[in-house]
């Protein structure tokens, strides 16, 4: 049986979206996207599971009658579960990894929770480690998690939903949750000793098919009842599982939207800090990945504001001659300057909308080569997502890093087309080579040296900093 046409369920945690993506060409044909919010009721903020679930059904539909739909893959953010019960309904809501909750027993959890070195993991605010969620969970509402029977990383929940079928992945297990450990490719000593291995389902590679989805939803959407469903997968493993086919190593991965993670292959064998949000990624296919990163995405947004300004180098040469700077941290539990205060060195009310836009691409450009640089990377940047969108913005990573920068072809789906490929793997994604540093013109030095100021300033105490704002 072929597969031509592959519907991708891309859930972030700003949007999410059903991709339709051609499997001999590897571009996507079709999308539908609505922006993912969270359930601010009781017993904590959770996941709109029915609303997504609706959307999911309705998406499928919609590419089944336009162009048809041969196979399914699902790709999600991390730091996500569903515990369900023997029903097969959630014993617990989908908790939002940004609720304060779980640091109320964090002291606690402190004292279970494996070394750095055993899983790759660091620690997190909130419930950015899966671990420090279960273990919220199970100790403020012990009897609902007691009657949870199994527990499913994100992907695989949705995975299961379409097909019935449980399963375990390592990309899901393997990112910053405590409960992996990518060196010995086996669950952690926690989940041992809290007694949560009841609770895991079989392993399954990312690409195993699950089973064709259930016959109640080929009746509701008209997808053939045989169509089959993969297991799923990390949405930054699914940006890099492309280029772990095509690049020479070393290279590195940028995987950009409201996350930007860096993930290094080959490189420098670097020993990460935990301290600064540097992490071991697991790819597809089990093998530690380093990595390291920081909200972007939401960075950016804050700092720009509501309108989507645009800027050329005219204001960019501004804000460098000026040195007007944008520091860390932004958000400030996470990313490699986490714990310190961020913002403005000058009012921003006194920049264009404009010139604000460009030092926030300056900005963004030095914090991710920051993270590149904590990881030990090498060789070529592979940089997949919302940034490809904006030219100068890979010139000055280029010129920041020293280091040749690609752009992956897909701006907005490169998780999408990552996971479309555990399906069938087609045809090698191309990443062009972006424009170089020369495309700065005369700026390039300026810009180096505005670039090496960045860093001295973050390393030292700029006193009050201007708000970035909501």
């Amino acid at each position: 049986m072929t597969f031509e046409r592959v519907a991708v369920i891309d859930i972030g945690k700003t949007n999410a979206k059903v991709a339709l993506v051609d499997r001999t060409s590897l571009s996507e044909v079709a999308v539908r996207k609505i922006p993912n919010g969270v359930v601010e009721a009781p017993p904590y903020p959770h996941v709109a599971v029915e609303r997504l679930w609706a959307f999911i059904l309705d998406s499928l539909s919609a590419l089944q009658a336009e162009c048809g739909v041969d196979a399914i893959a699902v790709t999600t953010h991390g730091a996500c579960a569903a515990l369900l019960r023997a029903d097969g309904e959630l014993a617990l809501p989908i908790l939002d990894y940004e609720h304060a909750g779980p640091e109320s027993r964090a002291a606690d959890y402190d004292a279970l929770r494996p070394d750095f070195a055993e899983t790759g993991s660091p620690r997190l605010p909130a419930g950015l480690n899966l671990g420090a969620q279960l273990y919220w969970q199970q100790q403020r509402f012990p009897d609902r998690f007691g009657a949870a029977r199994e527990m499913l990383t994100y992907p695989q929940y949705w995975a299961y939903r379409l097909t019935g079928v449980a399963a375990a992945e390592v990309t899901s297990l393997g990112c910053h949750t405590d409960l992996w450990e990518p060196g010995r490719n086996r669950y952690s000593s926690l989940v041992d000793r809290l007694g949560w291995r009841r609770l895991m389902p079989p392993l399954r590679h990312a690409r195993d098919v699950l089973g064709p989805i259930r016959p109640e939803i080929a009746t509701a959407t008209g997808l053939k009842a045989n169509c089959p469903v993969v297991g799923g997968i990390h949405d930054s493993n699914a940006s890099l599982l492309p280029h772990l086919m095509c690049e020479a190593r070393p290279f590195a991965v940028v995987s950009t939207g409201t996350w930007v993670i860096a993930m290094a292959v080959g490189g420098d064998d670097v020993t990460l800090d935990p301290r600064r949000d540097t992490l071991v990624n697991v790819d597809a296919d089990g093998q530690p990945v380093r990595s390291a990163r920081f909200m972007g995405g939401r960075d950016h947004a804050r700092a720009i504001g509501a309108a989507e300004a645009r800027y050329g180098l005219d204001d960019l040469a501004a804000v460098v001659e000026r040195e007007i700077m944008l520091l860390p941290a932004i958000e400030g539990g996470i990313g490699p300057f986490a714990g310190r205060s961020g913002g403005w060195t000058v009012p921003p009310e006194t920049l264009s909308a404009a010139e604000r836009a460009a030092a926030a691409a300056l900005y963004l450009a030095s914090m991710t080569v920051t993270c590149l640089d904590m990881i030990g990377a090498g060789g070529t940047i592979v940089v997949e997502g919302s940034f490809t969108g904006d030219p100068i913005l890979l010139a000055l990573i280029a010129a920041l890093s020293g280091r040749k920068v690609k752009g992956a072809e897909a701006q907005t789906t490169g998780t999408s087309i990552g996971a479309a490929m555990l399906v069938a793997a087609g045809p090698k994604v191309s990443a062009v080579e972006a424009r170089g540093p020369e495309a700065l013109g005369a700026l390039l030095p300026a810009v180096r040296a505005y670039g090496q100021h960045w860093e001295t300033a973050v390393t030292r105490d700029m006193g009050a900093l201007y708000s970035v704002g909501a």
